[in-house]
């Protein structure tokens, strides 16, 4: 691994231990040069994911670019990085799961607006307002009109369980 400081090939592991979840490993790091200590974090991949975007137009999936979005959308919100980290984890096995080597931006998102509709009413909103891109205020008020819907009939599918 090479030293994101000074540039050397080498380092040394001091320390490696299993993530909260087990899905990674998380190794202490020091170079030999400068004494510089950083983190990796070694994951596995089952497959090399393909996304395919709305003009047709291929990327490589990228995990840290699916965190951000997903962070952003839980800004200042009472949801800790490490929540984050597990709903990323769990839309990647699950995309690698399908046996696809492609998965269209669409199915991301989808996949995304879930997770956050059980996580963050907040979250869901500020990440459908980018993901389905809403023009003006009709657009939100719509988004939450349905959202209570849902949320309604949810509350009294409960109470029916309940009785």
């Amino acid at each position: 691994m090479k030293c994101p400081f000074c540039g050397c090939e080498e380092t040394q592991v001091k320390d490696s231990r299993n993530t909260d979840d087990n899905t990674a490993i998380r190794r202490r790091r020091e170079c030999p040069e400068c004494g510089f200590r950083f983190t990796t974090f070694e994951r596995v991949q089952l497959r090399e994911l393909i996304v395919v975007k709305k003009n047709g137009e291929k990327t490589l999936f990228d995990r840290d670019k699916l965190a951000k979005s997903i962070s952003l959308a839980l800004r200042k919100r009472p949801i800790s990085a490490e929540r984050v980290d597990k709903i990323v984890n769990s839309l990647q096995r699950n995309f690698e799961s399908t046996g696809e080597s492609e998965i269209t931006t669409t199915q991301i998102g989808e996949s995304v607006m879930e997770a956050l509709s059980h996580l963050d009413n907040i979250a869901y909103i500020r990440f459908a307002s980018v993901y389905k891109d809403f023009r003006d205020l009709d657009d939100v008020k719509e988004f939450v009109a349905t959202i209570e819907k849902l949320t309604s009939s949810d509350d009294q599918n409960a109470q029916l369980k309940d009785e």
